[in-house]
């Protein structure tokens, strides 16, 4: 029992980190309509500058974690304002601008920083165990951080103006503009929100895990597995799958292993799908 209750605790922690990402990352496909292939290159990069920030120039790790989510927003801003906005329209084209930004960081962080893992630790350490309970201190700041930005994420897109305008240009961007909306005003903001985001998750969890190169391919690929099981453009739906992904890896890992865990995965996705084909939250929309 002491077992299976510290695995639901890793597990929410798991999913606070994986709603976190799936937020931008769905924010970004609900808004502009584009799928971010870059999405784990701010992870990785919100890592990278968390730990320059600490190592480099001795900042204090909560302030090394600020600073990487303003570092990779206003990257995204620039990104999205310069480049992206000008193709975004054309889906073929945003695909391959957000990829061609992934391989660049990739290949910027493999030249700057060479391609072995550098040294970077949680600044706490430790287990809270009460009872036969165990959990890491680590685990748990990152949870309570992540559940408190998820909560000033939903404040800002359901309590303010600028949280209104986003969703009315997600639910019909042509209406939205003739209200007077600019969306190109908005796509940046959005942009940047989403990539912060990443980055404060990257320089969060990347202490606790590994920091290396090439650290924002599973990034990517759990970021798509949580969207697409909580529903394509279903901000609640991101996060119930977010806590469901991070819920069923730990209870797999501890009682199955860590190969059998990812196929557990899978197949709950297989079989939500099959059930509805739109996801947790999705809704159906009219085919092309």
């Amino acid at each position: 029992m002491d077992s299976f209750i510290s695995a639901g605790l890793i597990g929410l922690s798991l999913g606070a980190q994986y709603a976190l990402l799936a937020l931008g990352f769905t924010l970004i496909f609900g808004i502009l309509g584009v799928v971010n292939f870059a999405h784990g290159g701010f992870y990785l990069l919100g890592g990278y500058v968390a730990y320059v920030g600490v190592s480099w120039f001795g900042m204090p790790y909560p302030l090394a974690v600020v600073c990487a989510a303003l570092a990779t927003a206003a990257l995204g801003y620039l990104f999205e304002l310069l480049l992206l906005e000008r193709v975004i329209d054309n889906h073929l084209a945003t695909l391959i601008l957000t990829l061609g930004l992934y391989l660049v960081i990739c290949t910027a962080v493999v030249v700057v920083f060479g391609p072995d893992a550098p040294l970077f630790q949680f600044p706490v350490d430790g287990v809270l165990h009460f009872g036969g309970v165990y959990l890491p201190l680590a685990n748990l700041i990152v949870f309570a951080v992540c559940f408190a930005a998820i909560g000033v994420t939903y404040g800002l897109l359901y309590r303010t103006n600028f949280g209104r305008s986003l969703r009315a240009l997600s639910e019909d961007r042509p209406v939205a503009v003739a209200l007077g909306i600019r969306a190109r005003v908005m796509f940046p903001l959005a942009f940047a929100l989403a990539t912060g985001l990443a980055g404060m998750t990257g320089a969060l969890v990347t202490p606790i895990l590994s920091l290396t190169p090439h650290v924002g391919d599973p990034v990517l690929a759990a970021s798509f597995l949580v969207v697409i099981l909580g529903g394509l453009g279903s901000l609640g739906g991101a996060t119930i799958a977010a806590f469901l992904v991070g819920l069923v890896e730990a209870y797999a890992a501890v009682y199955l292993g860590g190969s059998k865990g990812a196929l557990m995965l899978f197949v709950l996705v297989l079989i939500v799908l099959l059930v509805r084909p739109t996801g947790l939250m999705g809704v159906r929309t009219r085919g092309a």
